[in-house]
């Protein structure tokens, strides 16, 4: 499988509004950062994680002409609102968009867009979508979908693991401050860990990039990604900093939008 790397910013993106800081003037095209979001690819099909505000840019810019099925970690304003945009991709498909959501996410989904319909007889102008609430893994084009609950303040999230069907593995957890015992386990020994690191001063509903490293540490996966930054990272020196760890070969780095990884199985 392959992951796009659509948007690695946090609620605001990078650059800010009215800012001029070093990052936000940076003429580094990774310290641009849209809203944070990935589209991986399944064979022939694509499942999209959260639609963003910045969706039809990423879309374009990224060259995404599909969204298969789309599943949600939760639903703030960052990670939701270019759910319009999934009518254009019904057009293109003609069918309904699976959408895959925890009980929660859903209560907040569907009263926020109640225009969008299921009846796949009606392919103009309004998202056409099917409702599925996320609780136990699902099996999507033979790959496996499992939810991953994960601490982000008062509102919890959710994480998304993927297992390809030859045995490789990622996780996406852009929005968290924590995670429970059991969590930790299906997260442990990924191909590819991508996980929130928002910044170095500590934030009470997001990992600080110092804490997600001990996080990533703990769950040792083969390789990870620090994902959801704010403008006080700089990309290249931010990651000339992040430390060497045994526990994790492939080493720790930052994402940025257009990063794109073949995720394949590592062998011992």
């Amino acid at each position: 499988m392959r992951i796009t790397v659509l948007g690695s910013g946090t609620s605001h993106g990078v650059p800010m509004i009215g800012c001029r800081c070093p990052v936000c003037t940076s003429e580094d095209p990774r310290n641009r950062r849209l809203r944070t979001s990935a589209a991986v690819q399944m064979g022939a099909r694509t499942l999209l994680i959260d639609t963003t505000p910045d969706l039809r840019l990423q879309a374009i810019t990224h060259g995404l002409d599909r969204a298969d099925a789309v599943c949600f970690t939760h639903a703030h304003a960052d990670h939701i609102m270019g759910f319009d945009e999934l009518r254009r991709f019904g057009e293109i498909s003609g069918r309904c968009v699976p959408v895959y959501a925890t009980p929660a996410t859903l209560a907040r989904l569907q009263p926020t867009f109640e225009y969008a319909i299921t009846d796949a007889g009606f392919l103009f102008g309004i998202p056409l979508v099917e409702w599925h609430a996320w609780t136990e893994p699902v099996e999507l084009w033979d790959h496996r979908l499992t939810p991953v609950s994960l601490m982000h303040g008062v509102h919890p999230a959710t994480g998304v693991r993927i297992d390809a069907p030859e045995g490789s593995s990622l996780a996406w957890c852009p929005d968290c401050c924590g995670m429970p015992e059991e969590s930790k386990a299906l997260l442990r020994g990924l191909d590819v860990l991508f996980l929130d690191g928002l910044r170095h001063e500590p934030h009470p509903t997001h990992f600080t990039v110092s804490e997600a490293v001990e996080a990533i540490r703990e769950l040792a996966p083969r390789q990870a990604y620090l994902v959801h930054m704010t403008h006080d990272l700089d990309h290249a020196r931010t990651e000339a900093t992040l430390p060497t760890l045994k526990e994790v070969p492939g080493g720790v780095r930052l994402a940025y939008d257009g990063l794109v990884l073949n995720v394949r199985r590592q062998r011992a």
